[in-house]
């Protein structure tokens, strides 16, 4: 698994396009899985600070309990339609990973993870895949990028 340092170093370009794509919106996606192994759906803010991708939840959300149970997660920015240009579009992003939840008070409040800070759960992401896509030029394809670890950056065109 990678900090989000890590993946900047390993794949500086898309890196940049995805952390514009979550940045651009507050709200994002977060699925985990439940009890059962079914998927959740949850709105979430997510934070990049110190090097890391950061989720804070709310003290006993069920996403925060979903994550302590089972860690794989998978995170998707907010997705907005084509402007009348598709090539104007600046895509949307998704990550997949596991959360490591960190006890520290005082990293809980700088980073405004709820408002109560001593009781919120903030968990780092340990990204093990990136993903970019957007319209190509000329409209007719999508370009995917993709970052794994131990695979690197990979481009796939898609008609």
């Amino acid at each position: 698994m990678a900090s989000w340092t890590e993946i900047e170093a390993a794949a500086p370009e898309l890196a940049g396009r995805a952390r514009a794509a979550f940045d651009a919106h507050k709200h994002k996606l977060l699925a985990t899985l439940r009890r059962d192994g079914s998927p959740r759906i949850s709105g979430i803010e997510a934070t990049f600070a110190d090097g890391e991708l950061w989720l804070g939840m709310m003290p006993g959300s069920r996403k925060a309990l979903d994550l302590r149970r089972d860690p794989r997660l998978a995170l998707h920015s907010a997705s907005l339609d084509p402007p009348d240009d598709p090539t104007a579009w600046a895509g949307d992003a998704k990550l997949a990973g596991r959360a490591v939840e960190v006890d520290d008070p005082a990293l809980l409040e700088r980073l405004g993870a709820g408002d109560q800070a001593g009781e919120a759960h903030l968990f780092r992401v340990d990204v093990h895949e990136v993903v970019h896509i957007r319209v190509g030029d000329p409209a007719d394809h999508l370009v995917i990028e993709l970052w794994q670890q131990g695979r690197g950056v990979r481009r796939l065109r898609r008609r």
